[in-house]
């Protein structure tokens, strides 16, 4: 049988990019495949140090501390099996600086792996820019929507674009395909939202005057027969905020697998509406690092423009 392998020890200078995360981030990030247990283990039993010391998991690492950490075993190292790319996100880049990437997101592809996903958007960032040591999600989307999706490259940024998400400095915007005739043009849609799990185990979220706030506010771009396209603009960034507030409207969106109407969604796939009518189409916001404005834009997919062409030529 094959010994495993040792390797050195290993010290690392933290520069600013790592400077403010906790150190067991900061191992998991850099331990890619090692089992967070044998990480714990080793900061537990002084393995892994800072400056010489023994290092609580949660301390936050400051510019110039130097993290030993220790010796391991190959096979205790080794990455799970890389997976295989179909399709490149960085023909789908939007924008890109030192500090941030924007992708135009495709449908049917989760931001993260895991729950049965081998590669998700960031996993596969990884794969694709392995030169790159920093890249993290700014935000998320869900896996069948589609648009504007922000990385950051540098922590600075990160840290920087989560402080103004909190503070509503970045504007959010979203087509979505609505069932129903809408009436009026812009409603403000104020409705509080609870996460909770149903019997099967799945996480959803209801309308509960006991849940966090929840702010959107939707126009009227154009109605067809039977459903009405509208923008809607997140105030707050709930999860399926806008997925939610809209079947509290009874206008859940047309392909909603989740909150709509599941008679319709079967007939729409029919039609030729394969999933959820929902497109993240702008984010606005100055940039985290130079403050230099930017609006990234992501056009309506080909299969959605089709869709509402289908129903204009049609009548619905």
């Amino acid at each position: 049988m094959q010994e495993a392998r040792k390797e050195a020890v290993t010290k690392v200078i933290i520069g600013e990019d790592a400077a403010g995360q906790r150190l067991d981030n900061y191992l998991f990030r850099r331990l890619k495949g090692v089992p967070k247990s044998r990480i714990y283990r080793m900061l537990r039993e002084g393995e892994a140090r800072v400056n010489g010391q023994r290092a609580q998991p949660s301390r936050r690492l400051e510019a110039g501390d130097e993290v030993r950490i220790p010796p391991l075993r190959t096979a205790e190292a080794a990455s799970p099996p890389p997976a295989r790319v179909t399709h490149s996100l960085l023909a789908r880049v939007l924008y890109r600086d030192d500090a941030l990437l924007a992708l135009d997101k495709p449908a049917g592809q989760a931001v993260h792996g895991g729950s049965g996903v081998s590669l998700g958007i960031i996993e596969q960032l990884r794969l694709e820019l392995p030169q790159t040591p920093y890249i993290e999600l700014v935000h998320r989307l869900d896996k069948e929507t589609s648009g504007v999706l922000v990385v950051a490259l540098k922590r600075s940024a990160l840290t920087a674009m989560h402080r103004m998400l909190r503070e509503g400095q970045v504007r959010k915007s979203y087509l979505a395909l609505a069932v129903g005739a809408w009436q009026g043009e812009a409603r403000h849609v104020r409705l509080s939202l609870q996460k909770y799990v149903t019997a099967a185990g799945e996480r959803r979220v209801a309308v509960d005057e006991r849940g966090q706030a929840a702010h959107t506010v939707f126009s009227l771009i154009k109605r067809y027969p039977g459903y009405s396209l509208l923008a809607a603009e997140l105030k707050t960034g709930r999860t399926h905020q806008i997925r939610v507030h809209l079947t509290a409207l009874g206008h859940p969106i047309a392909g909603d697998d989740k909150y709509g109407d599941f008679e319709l969604n079967r007939r729409l796939k029919k039609e030729g509406l394969k999933r959820m009518f929902l497109h993240a189409q702008r984010l606005a916001f100055a940039h985290p690092l130079t403050g230099a404005p930017l609006e990234l834009v992501s056009p309506l997919p080909d299969d959605l423009q089709h869709f509402l062409d289908d129903l204009e030529h049609t009548g619905g």
